[in-house]
């Protein structure tokens, strides 16, 4: 199964996803999936010798399900979505592409380093992954965002 001409529609009119948010969506579902399962193991676990160990999962957890699945899908659906205004394309793909990879290094980094007690300027280090990532997105993204005026519909 190919998703090189992947679509929300088949046929006249269709709409094309562009790769990068396929490939963010892809590993946003994987964050979601890993999530859910950890969240799962943790709730099983209540009540069994091993319930203090697996609640040490709790920083992963956390981190897949509110930074990798939610934070990486809103970017992914604002790449898609934002408009291309007339010289203000996605010409600055670079930026997308260097967001999401920093996201999902500091995902990472902050999300398997916490649970395996890493030092704490490597969970920082995570962590301003991840703000840069945020920031590099918005750098992308500020050129398609334009205000909306109801003026002209109002009458």
């Amino acid at each position: 199964m190919g998703f090189r001409n992947c679509g929300l529609a088949s046929g006249e009119g269709a709409v094309a996803l562009p790769p990068l948010t396929i490939w963010a969506l892809r590993v946003a579902l994987c964050y979601l999936g890993i999530g859910f399962s950890l969240g799962a193991v943790m709730l099983g676990a209540q009540e069994t010798p091993l319930a203090v160990t697996v609640l040490q999962l709790r920083p992963l957890h956390l981190e897949l399900l509110l930074i990798g699945w939610t934070v990486q899908l809103a970017m992914a659906v604002a790449y898609w979505i934002l408009p291309r205004h007339q010289g203000s394309g996605r010409e600055k793909r670079w930026l997308a592409v260097s967001a999401l990879l920093l996201l999902n290094l500091g995902v990472v980094s902050v999300g398997v380093g916490a649970v395996l007690g890493v030092p704490r300027p490597i969970l920082v280090a995570g962590r301003a992954a991840e703000l840069t990532g945020a920031l590099c997105f918005a750098a992308h993204a500020w050129s398609r965002v334009r205000a909306y005026s109801f003026r002209k519909f109002a009458r």
